[in-house]
């Protein structure tokens, strides 16, 4: 575990009341995350230079407009993708959010990325390194301005192999409708969140004697009725 990810858990709450817990990436993380886009950047824009070089000088001009938005476009435009982060992000594994944990919205991506102008004075960063380390949850100037946080990306849930589950056979007598639906949730296991597999197979608890309880090991209970009702005795 990195290092920076101790004890900095910062709470947050959804529009819609939901309490969690984002983890803000610390100074090293989103340093070594900087260097690998710089020479990602570094790379592309070699290639657009020497590209517009055989254009003469319309060639010129295009360059000079091409490292502008080059330079002001490359994290907004990767931020409001489905990662919410950098290709250098992306490999230290954190990204960009909203205070309350939702995806970050073009305007916050475009004021947290223009005041990276201010983060960088005096020089390398120094208000913006000055800003991370003084602060819990490591904003940097840009992100206090636009109410943005650096995290971690929630590592995905381990999900329920239906080959390991030893088969299960039912509490009860199940008719032809409940024996479907039961080996259709199983069906559709690998396709639905942990979260939401658990509040399924919590309404098909009572299959494997388990009425009125919920959690991971009562899915696996009702999986493995699936997996007997599937003949894998």
């Amino acid at each position: 575990m990195n290092k920076d990810v101790l004890d900095t858990v910062v709470s947050a709450e959804t529009p819609e009341g939901i309490a969690i817990e984002l983890r803000p990436a610390g100074l090293s993380s989103r340093s070594y995350a900087y260097l690998l886009d710089l020479l990602i950047r570094f790379g592309l824009l070699y290639c657009i230079m020497l590209g517009t070089a055989l254009m003469g000088g319309f060639g010129f001009g295009l360059m000079f407009i091409l490292l502008f938005l080059f330079e002001w476009f490359y994290p907004v435009v990767f931020e409001l993708s489905r990662w919410g982060a950098t290709p250098g992000k992306r490999v230290c594994g954190i990204k960009v959010v909203m205070d309350n944990g939702l995806p970050v919205t073009p305007a916050a991506s475009i004021t947290r990325n223009l005041l990276r102008t201010a983060d960088f004075m005096p020089a390398m960063y120094g208000f913006g390194i000055i800003s991370m380390l003084m602060r819990r949850d490591f904003k940097r100037l840009g992100d206090l301005a636009a109410n943005t946080l650096v995290v971690y990306r929630a590592p995905p849930a381990p999900k329920i192999t239906l080959t390991d589950l030893e088969p299960l056979a039912p509490a009860v007598a199940l008719s032809p409708t409940e024996q479907a639906a039961v080996i259709a949730l199983a069906a559709r296991a690998s396709r639905l969140t942990p979260e939401r597999l658990d509040e399924l197979a919590a309404h098909a608890a009572w299959v494997s004697g388990d009425a009125g309880r919920s959690g991971e090991q009562v899915t696996r209970r009702v999986l493995a009725v699936a997996q007997w009702l599937l003949g894998k005795r």
